[in-house]
């Protein structure tokens, strides 16, 4: 047999360094994309609490079930409670914590109530899990049952938020107001990653519920400082509320912030802001501009049932979308063991 001998070919040396060269330059650059690549945070999901707390989302049903039949109002209070938390600090329950500057404080939030029904679920939680169930998400479930309990829709309520460890009044600057504009209202949920349907849709919660006279009663007497009424009040709905509302009151009155039904999730809203009858200033101005004035003729159609259910679709989504802002999962934020205090 012919013996080989192996011949040097140098350009297979350049090959083989430069094959090295490129593994280690493109070793170097996974590396460093692991580095500078944020890692993401873990989502919300339904059926959060199935292993670690099982009995969660019954417990909460149960709690506010028992409070709604003592005082069906609570059902609007919980909502509401819901809805400022996640305008302030993303929904992460820093609406609940008690104190001197916290959040509660701030004007906006002085009327809020409902929150002996967060305390009472979450005090049943403890001793079923304890730490495991947020405040956050007592809340946001509590606002879901509540709806349901008013004849609403009801939906799956993705969970897994934690508890803030901030609440302060000086943050609740961005809620919306009684007093605001469509544009004003409009920045303000766009901030918060929410469109014009999202408004109009989620202000079909005021469906339900009750505010004070002193709310708007300058729409009724004193309407821009000229001595008269708001020209945008139908004339029963100005009789109405100057005898719910009498100009000498305190102002302490209360009133159904739609007429027709005051306990009972539909599409009246709607139609009283089409005819006039919106109690706040900031519902009725939503029949002023064409964009949002579509969407309430939407729902205020002629066609109850099917409009309605398309009301009680969107409002789903809208609330799902809501409840999704700037949450804190994952390793973020606590599990409070008692909502009113930070651990």
């Amino acid at each position: 047999m012919m013996s080989t001998t192996a011949i040097y070919n140098p350009l297979d040396t350049m090959i083989k360094y430069a094959n090295m060269n490129i593994q280690i330059t493109l070793l170097s650059i996974v590396s460093l994309s692991l580095i500078l690549i944020p890692v993401t945070k873990s989502q919300l999901q339904s059926g959060f609490y199935s292993s670690t707390c099982p009995k969660a989302e019954a417990t909460v049903r149960s709690t506010v079930e028992t409070h709604f039949k003592k005082d069906p109002t609570v059902a609007a209070a919980l909502l509401r409670l819901h809805f400022h938390d996640c305008f302030v600090e993303g929904c992460d329950g820093s609406i609940l914590i008690k104190g001197g500057t916290a959040e509660i404080t701030a004007l906006p939030n002085l009327g809020l109530r409902g929150f002996e029904v967060i305390d009472d679920a979450k005090s049943q939680l403890e001793s079923l899990c304890p730490g495991v169930v947020s405040c956050a998400d007592i809340l946001a479930l509590a606002a879901r049952d509540s709806v349901d309990l008013s004849s609403g829709p009801n939906w799956a309520v993705p969970t897994g938020r934690r508890d803030g460890r901030v609440s302060l009044a000086s943050k609740a600057s961005n809620l919306p107001s009684p007093l605001d504009s469509v544009d004003a209202q409009r920045q303000k949920f766009a901030a918060k990653g929410l469109d014009d349907r999202d408004l109009v849709t989620l202000a079909g919660a005021h469906t339900i519920g009750q505010t004070d006279c002193r709310f708007f009663r300058y729409r009724l007497y004193n309407f821009t400082t000229t001595g008269n009424s708001d020209p945008t009040l139908s004339q029963s709905a100005l009789t109405d509320f100057r005898t719910n509302c009498p100009k000498s009151s305190d102002g302490t009155e209360k009133v159904a912030l739609h007429k027709d039904s005051q306990m009972k999730f539909d599409v009246n809203y709607f139609k009283n802001v089409r005819d006039g009858n919106g109690v706040l200033e900031s519902d009725q101005r939503l029949w002023g501009d064409p964009t949002t004035r579509g969407i309430v003729q939407n729902y205020a159609g002629t066609i109850r049932g099917l409009l309605g259910l398309r009301f009680d679709f969107e409002f789903k989504k809208s609330m799902v979308k809501m409840s999704n802002i700037e949450v804190k999962t994952g390793t973020q934020g606590e599990i409070r063991k008692i909502c009113s205090k930070f651990n």
